[in-house]
């Protein structure tokens, strides 16, 4: 029931720090600054477009087939006609098996319209894509 007796301590106050001169008005500083702004833009160059174009058709001839997307080679493994299992997508694309199911609701199934059918198989569930007009008439 001792009441606490507060204390007060006298704080000083701050000195005040000394500002650097400004730097912006000194003609050295000006000059400085302009010199390494166009030194660095001269340093800069751009190679011609007309060098890159021959050495891209060359390679385009040297392979004769076109590169297949991952979504594209999912989606030709799901038009054959055993289709493919989760595991099956997702080790030729490199992915996930929740982002192969991702890709097979939100792509395939929304965003493409087709239609996909699933079925217990001996190695898991397997998905094809089936023609609308032959589900329609099942």
């Amino acid at each position: 029931m001792v009441a606490a007796q507060l204390k007060e301590i006298a704080m000083t106050k701050a000195k005040s720090k000394r500002k650097p001169a400004s730097r912006a008005n000194d003609s050295k500083t000006k000059t400085h600054n302009s010199v390494r702004r166009t030194g660095t833009r001269k340093a800069v160059q751009l190679k011609p477009v007309t060098e890159a174009a021959p050495r891209q058709q060359s390679r385009s001839a040297s392979q004769p087939t076109a590169r297949q997307s991952k979504k594209a080679h999912i989606i030709a493994m799901l038009q054959a006609p055993g289709g493919a299992t989760i595991e099956a997508m997702a080790r030729v694309a490199k992915w996930q098996p929740h982002s192969v199911r991702g890709f097979l609701a939100g792509v395939v199934r929304k965003k493409l319209g087709l239609t996909l059918v699933s079925a217990d198989g001996e190695s898991g569930r397997v998905y094809r894509i089936t023609d609308r007009t032959a589900s329609a008439a099942a």
